[in-house]
C-alpha cells in the first residue's frame, strides 16, 4: 500500500514505501556510525492522517557512544521526513541491534 500524503479538492500526493525507505536510509547514513541492519525487519513506518512514526533497527559502529548515535539518527531521520514529505513526526524510535566496524 502506498502512503498517502495529502489530500486535497485538486487531488492526492502518495509516496511510495520505498521512497519513504530511502529518505530514511539515506538520514540514517548521514549519521557517523550509523546505518540500518540488514534482514528482514529493519524498518516500520506507520503514516496516518499526516502523522507519521517510524521504527528502526541499527547497526552502529563499535566504540562509538551508543545514546549519541541514537539521537542524532532520531533528530536526522525526523527532520528528513518533516522537509521532504511535510509530515509530522510523532516518533523515531531507534533499536541498536549490532555492533558493527
Amino acid at each position: 500500500m502506498t502512503p498517502v500524503l495529502l489530500t486535497d479538492e485538486s487531488g492526492s500526493v502518495a509516496v511510495a514505501d520505498g521512497a519513504l525507505a530511502q529518505i530514511v536510509a539515506q538520514a540514517v547514513e548521514s549519521v557517523a556510525g550509523a546505518r540500518l541492519r540488514k534482514g528482514r525487519r529493519r524498518l516500520a513506518l506507520e503514516l496516518d492522517n499526516g502523522r507519521l512514526r517510524a521504527e528502526l533497527e541499527l547497526t552502529v559502529a563499535y566504540g562509538s557512544v551508543l545514546p549519541d548515535v541514537a539521537r542524532k539518527v532520531q533528530e536526522r531521520v525526523a527532520e528528513a521526513l518533516r522537509e521532504m514529505c511535510g509530515v509530522v513526526v510523532d516518533a523515531v524510535d531507534v533499536s541498536i541491534e549490532e555492533l558493527g566496524s
